[in-house]
Parts: C-alpha cells; structure tokens; sequence
C-alpha cells in the first residue's frame, strides 16, 4: 500500500450492531458512496429479512434468488464498484456482515483453503441425518459443474468440494478455473490491503444481552411486516429449492422449514432467533481476530459506550457513533 492508493473505508459488525445507521450517517457527512457487503442483500425478494436500507447501496438486488453468488463474484464486483465510484471522486464505504466476503476482497483469493475440521464434521453430521444425497444436492446447487463430476456416493471428494465452499465462499470450480471469473478475479487476487488505503471501523453493543435483545426485537419487527408471506413467495417457486444460497440465509431457512410441514411456527421464530444470535457470535469471533480494527462499542441506547479506537479520542459517554467515527477518521492517517 502507498500513500497514492485510493481511501476505502470498510465498516463491519455483527448482526443488529447498528453499522447500517452508522454508515448511512458518515456516506450523509462523508462525500461516500455505501457498497454493501451483505449474501443476503445481493438477492431480489429478500427484503424484510435481510433488512434491506431504503438509503441507495450498491451491490443490492444483483441477483435472482435462483442464481448462487459467491465470495469470488463478490471480489469481481466491488472492485469494479469501488473503481467507479473512485473515478467519480467519492470514496467507497462498505459495509456489512459477510466476513467471507470481506476476507476475500481484504486478503484476496490466492489459496484455496486448507481442511477445516469443524466444517467436516458438520457436513458429515448433515450426511448422517438427511443422507450424502442432500450434501450433494445442496452442492448442486452452488456449483453445478463439480457436483456433475462427483457421483453422491463418493462421500470424501463431495464433502470437500462443500467444504471448500463453506469456508470460502467460492466453489471448488472457481478456485481450478479463477479465468471462469474474468480477468477482475486475478487483479483481486491481491487484495484490497495492496490497492487501497484501508480503513475499517467495527461497531457492537458493549454487552452481550443488548446485541440478543436487539436480535429479538428486529425478528419480532420483520414478522409483524410480512416475513412470513416473504418466505412463502419463494417458497411456492418451482424454480427454487432450500439448498440455494438464498434460501438458507437465516430465518429464511426456519420459516422454509416450517412451510416444508418439519416444524411448528413457533419453533421455527426460535430456530430462526437461535441462528441469528449463532451467527452474530461467529461474526464476532472473526472480528476480533482481525487486526487493524477501530471497535466503537454502544449501550443499550445505541450511543457511545467504550472504544479501543485511539488513547487520544476525547469521547464522553453520551456521544454517538458517528461523532466517534468521525474523529477516528480525521485522526488515521490516510
């Protein structure tokens, strides 16, 4: 990274943390454009459970629900989003709650990733209960072409090619044949850290209940405003089927599996509240192995609470984030 690469901001945070207020707040202040970084968001029809912003973001409604997109689509895209955006003499921001996308468009795609034990046994624990018949259907459904070549009863090369999607966000195919992605997929390869000026900012509630009570209060919310009646719209396509990308994004997969008779409703809300706050544990797990982040962690309120942002940020509890941000920003050097 030089001093003559473009800024980029990137704002990351669990589920419910309030990045998208934040962000919407500084693109407001900020001469930025917001670049969402959401596997949900990408998707026409899934509205009210991803809690689409009505505040313009790119990389939002890209994609059908029937077409699968990975991290490797995703490095492609924003690269070519951020470079327009740069062109136009504004600064991209992006923000969201994919971690794999993140991480790829960050470190770049150089790799594929090594064994993951963990993701193993989970897909072996799906075999055992639901037979290698499902795992390669659900591959199927993410990358056609290696499902073609890997018969459902070779359980070790199907499980990898699984695995390897799971860990990375990117199919097994894109990994052999990165030229299937374009020539944006090699210049991604690199990594964000080598072409920008990155700055990234996470934001979270300080205590662990605010983030759950949060996570409830939105579900409750999303309910009330049809989600439900969401689910079912693509539900009833023909066309799609509970082992695509877009329909296993949380609570979506719960209130499927309800309108699929294998749950009662209210079993699916607390499946779906279980998943969520499973999931904002793993995007903090990630988070907080991640170097060079500036934490802004907020009360009950939603307002400044603590911060490991800077020793000379002269912050009173009460502040907003955005103040918070905003000095943080002023104060890098970019």
């Amino acid at each position: 990274m030089t001093s003559k690469n473009p800024l980029l901001i990137c704002l990351m945070g669990p589920t419910a943390s309030g990045k998208t207020d934040l962000a919407i707040e500084l693109a407001q202040r900020l001469d930025c454009e917001l670049v969402s970084v959401d596997s949900a968001l990408v998707y026409h029809g899934l509205d009210i459970g991803s809690a689409k912003p009505d505040y313009p973001h790119h990389l939002v409604d890209i994609r059908d629900p029937a077409q699968p997109y990975s991290a490797a689509d995703f490095v492609v895209d924003v690269d070519r989003v951020a470079a327009d955006i740069i062109a136009r003499g504004k600064t991209p921001l992006l923000v969201g709650g994919t971690m794999l996308y993140f991480k790829a468009f960050l470190e770049g795609l150089d790799e594929m990733p090594g064994a993951e034990p963990s993701i193993r046994a989970e897909i072996a624990a799906q075999a055992a209960l639901h037979g290698w018949v499902t795992v390669h259907r659900e591959l199927a459904a993410v990358d056609p072409l290696s499902a073609a070549r890997i018969h459902p009863n070779h359980s070790q090369r199907l499980s990898r090619a699984l695995e390897v999607y799971r860990a990375s966000g990117i199919t097994m195919t894109q990994w052999h044949n990165k030229s299937g992605v374009g020539e944006g997929l090699a210049k991604a390869n690199a990594g964000a850290f080598d072409r920008y000026r990155v700055v990234q900012l996470a934001i979270c509630p300080a205590e662990r209940d605010t983030l759950h009570q949060r996570i409830a209060l939105r579900f409750e919310l999303m309910m009330a405003a049809g989600l439900l009646d969401e689910v079912r719209s693509l539900w009833q396509r023909q066309d799609l089927n509970d082992e695509l990308p877009a329909a296993r994004a949380v609570g979506y997969r719960q209130l499927w599996q309800y309108l699929d008779g294998g749950c009662t409703l209210d079993e699916a809300v607390n499946n779906a509240l279980a998943a969520t706050r499973q999931l904002a544990k793993r995007q903090l797990t990630w988070l907080r192995k991640w170097p060079e982040i500036g934490w802004i962690y907020t009360d009950h309120a939603g307002k400044f609470a603590q911060s490991s942002l800077s020793e000379n940020l002269q912050l009173l509890p009460g502040k907003k984030p955005l103040d918070l941000a905003l000095n943080y920003l002023v104060q890098t050097p970019l």
